[in-house]
């Protein structure tokens, strides 16, 4: 075991020096920032236009004393309750009550999505059924409040803020735990096919053949999957800088993040445990996937059923967020594939830590039962090929396992 480790140690140590100081990995580190800054930008820019579009214009067409205290009685009212709870009105001119809304809304000057006419004892609003279903409530509590406006007064609601309440920070926790499922199984997609990609390229080249030779399999496809997987954190850890960097430069305008049911110094550890899991389990399985495969095409063949079950398991897991308890989550919680992302989930909902300990210690069985197969059918499929080429001397040496030497 010590041998293996060991072995392991330096095949790990030359894949990730190897990884590490090559252009492509360069490269691979700056390629998920190009989609996070084009998706903040057009994020700001939907919201912007969301935010437009959600504002629909009212033309007031009243007589000069309605249109008065009606633009009045808004105004009041948005001190109290909010800008956003009430339309956009715009007054229109006089020689606009004469002609019909009908003709006002075609308008593309104007760009109205309804009109208001009639008088504020008997409002008429006419539109769309979109504005019409959304505003005519409010429009009818503008009139009302108009007409009376000097003797209704509006009382002063005194406000008492409390830290939490039960309701709020449930629903505060299903949202860390979506979206830390949502950073798992995107960092581990992103990450994983590297070790696939990895082990194929020195199959072609022969290069895993020589160290099988030298080196236990098992220590190899050991050594291989932590190389992977230290590689794995070096990009997390610079794209979590640059994250950090932009949220520090943001300062407030950032919202702040739920608390999970575990603490957040806990639930980071976790979050780096549990992604460290679905690494090496997604990891083992792509190598065992690349000891049956020969050429790239085998490996897209082979490698795409395993991404859609992947993409089954995650949408298994998120659909259990909401269903602590029941067997279902409990057999997400079992299901190696689908553990760490119904754990990391559990972990915002729930502060019992104990399951958790059992749930790596499975994981890692798990992983170890993978690699098994692997090294396996690496054995099977590869390693087997030189055996038609070896040489029955019973006098003679074998080299590398493979041919015997005179002698």
């Amino acid at each position: 075991m010590i041998e293996t480790i060991r072995a392991a140690f330096v095949i790990g140590r030359r894949d990730f020096t190897a990884i590490i100081f090559s252009k492509a990995f360069f490269f691979f580190l700056l390629g998920p920032m190009f989609p996070l800054l084009v998706g903040g930008a057009a994020g700001l820019l939907g919201g912007q236009v969301a935010k437009d579009i959600d504002r629909p214009v009212i033309g007031v067409a009243m007589s000069v004393e309605d249109s008065r205290q009606l633009l009045a009685a808004r105004a009041t009212l948005a001190e109290q309750v909010g800008e956003r709870r009430l339309p956009e009105l715009k007054q229109l001119d006089q020689s606009s009550a004469t002609i019909p809304p009908e003709t006002l809304l075609k308008d593309q000057k104007n760009g109205l999505a309804a009109v208001l006419g009639g008088t504020l004892d008997q409002p008429v609003l006419t539109g769309t059924q979109g504005p019409i279903e959304n505003y005519r409530g409010e429009i009818a509590m503008l009139s009302a409040f108009a007409q009376n406006a000097e003797t209704t007064k509006l009382p002063p609601v005194e406000t008492r803020l409390v830290e939490s309440s039960a309701g709020n920070e449930k629903q505060q926790r299903l949202v860390t735990a979506q979206g830390a499922q949502v950073l798992l199984f995107m960092l581990t997609m992103l990450l994983a096919g590297m070790v696939l990609s990895n082990l194929v390229e020195e199959k072609a080249n022969k290069i895993i053949e020589i160290l099988a030779a030298a080196v236990p399999m098992d220590a190899v496809f050991l050594g291989k999957l932590f190389a992977m997987l230290a590689m794995a954190f070096v990009g997390i850890t610079v794209w979590s800088s640059v994250g950090f960097g932009l949220a520090a430069l943001s300062g407030p305008a950032l919202p702040s993040l739920p608390t999970p049911a575990v603490g957040w110094p806990l639930f980071v550890l976790l979050g780096v445990v549990y992604f460290t899991m679905a690494y090496l389990i997604l990891g083992s399985l792509f190598l065992g996937i690349g000891a049956m495969a020969a050429t790239v095409r085998e490996v897209q063949t082979l490698s795409m059923p395993v991404t859609m079950a992947q993409l089954i398991n995650f949408f298994l897991a998120m659909y259990t967020v909401t269903k602590m308890g029941e067997p279902i989550e409990l057999f997400a919680c079992l299901f190696p594939f689908t553990s760490p992302f119904a754990m990391i989930a559990r972990a915002a909902q729930d502060g019992a830590l104990w399951p958790h300990l059992l749930a790596v210690v499975w994981q890692a069985v798990f992983v170890v039962i993978i690699l098994r197969i692997g090294v396996y059918l690496f054995r099977r499929n590869v390693m087997k090929s030189g055996s038609a080429g070896r040489i029955k001397d019973s006098g003679g040496k074998k080299l590398f396992g493979l041919v015997k030497l005179p002698g």
